[in-house]
């Protein structure tokens, strides 16, 4: 019985050169087309020797892999789930010994397959736990399984390797791929398609996301909010905002809604460009689709009213907050003070700070960084010093 006690993998048995196994009963042959019946006989001798010789081809020997382990690799062995069924756990104790690009395992995990039977079953504990364990060798182990009969691998597995090398951005692979699973018969479905057009859409490619959006629509499949947030984030990274808002008001005739991620990074985009319509526009369906604005995002909407120069609504959306019970941040309270220092407005500036110390709301460390640096260059520091120090006195 095959012993599973010792985690590497060596050579044994007779080691056969490229000279020996290519066929040295090539010359009898030549032979044989002369003699007859000696031919004949030649000719049986000639299957043997090469059956012999494939036979003799180096085997590996399971039980002598890994004759030591280092730390790392013994921390790796310890670590590995305890539900693992036996099986899973031979291969997994192995597994843990290996480098990314390693030649011994895929001899390692042909070996398994020979020996151990798996089911579907028992690669997909394989693959769980080296997901769960963050090896480098999921993905190869992954592309080893897809061309075993016994992964019995469906559409699923390969959406799954294509996310993988988006996400490393290995383009050329996950095509590669795609095209591999279609060569074998298996239909393209959406969620195929969605992990396609969202690859093209994080390495910036909007020619072909588009492309795949256009053929998610000719074959009639549904238009889900990741499929068209996908697309939407395309738009995003293309600087093609309209194109991006008409998709968001698509999804609302349809009362299909992107994730708050989606909105957000639209949201930003309007900002940072210093639309404050369109970013009161996003702000709005955001509020549509049933997503409570936080901090983080009303903090875009005054930042596009500032940056527009647009003091009064900037100042109504922090009122706004404070209504809807949530505080504004340091960083809102700093973006109005900033525009209101670009155009001189002292007075106003100390008026809107009263007004958020009389609602109980404290000037945090940025925007006092802020007032400090704008009464330095005025010259008012010390004025402004005897001042605090009168009020504090009388309170």
């Amino acid at each position: 019985m095959t012993s599973l006690a010792i985690p590497a993998l060596h050579s044994v048995g007779t080691k056969i050169t490229s000279t020996t196994i290519t066929k040295p009963w090539q010359r009898a042959c030549q032979c044989a087309c002369v003699s007859g019946s000696h031919g004949a006989e030649l000719q049986v001798l000639a299957a043997e020797a090469e059956q012999a010789a494939v036979s003799e081809a180096p085997r590996f020997r399971w039980d002598a892999f890994g004759s030591e382990l280092s730390e790392s690799q013994e921390r790796a062995v310890r670590g590995l789930s305890p539900k693992l069924s036996n099986r899973c756990k031979a291969l997994m104790t192995r597994v843990v010994c290996l480098s990314p690009g390693d030649q011994n395992l895929g001899p390692l995990l042909a070996y398994w397959v020979k020996a151990m039977k798996p089911k579907r079953a028992d690669w997909l504990l394989v693959l769980k736990e080296l997901k769960e364990t963050e090896s480098p060798l999921l993905t190869e182990v992954l592309e080893y399984a897809l061309l075993e009969n016994s992964f019995e691998a469906n559409v699923r597995d390969y959406t799954k390797l294509i996310h993988i090398y988006g996400k490393q951005k290995l383009l050329q692979k996950a095509e590669d791929t795609f095209h591999a699973m279609k060569g074998r018969g298996f239909a393209c479905d959406q969620v195929m398609l969605t992990a396609m057009m969202d690859m093209y859409s994080k390495a910036g490619d909007l020619t072909r996301a588009k492309e795949i959006f256009g053929e998610i629509i000719l074959l009639g499949l549904p238009l889900d909010k990741r499929a068209y947030g996908s697309m939407i984030m395309a738009y995003i990274r293309a600087d093609m905002l309209d194109k991006a808002e008409e998709l968001i008001k698509e999804m609302e005739d349809q009362q299909i809604f992107a994730g708050k991620e989606v909105y957000k990074a639209l949201l930003r985009a309007f900002s940072y460009k210093g639309d404050s319509d369109g970013a009161q526009r996003i702000f709005d369906a955001i509020q549509f689709a049933g997503i409570v604005p936080d901090t983080k995002l009303c903090a875009l909407l005054v930042n596009a009213y500032c940056l527009s120069n647009r003091m009064a609504e900037a100042v109504c959306v922090i009122r706004n907050m404070r209504s809807a019970g949530v505080t504004p941040c340091d960083k809102c309270i700093a973006l109005v003070l900033g525009a209101y220092e670009k155009v001189d407005m002292l007075e106003t500036a100390l008026g809107f700070l009263t007004e958020l110390e009389e609602n109980g709301i404290a000037i945090g460390q940025e925007p006092s960084q802020l007032l400090a640096v704008w009464f330095r260059r005025l010259g008012v520091v010390h004025e402004v010093e005897q001042v605090l120090k009168e009020s504090s006195q009388k309170t």
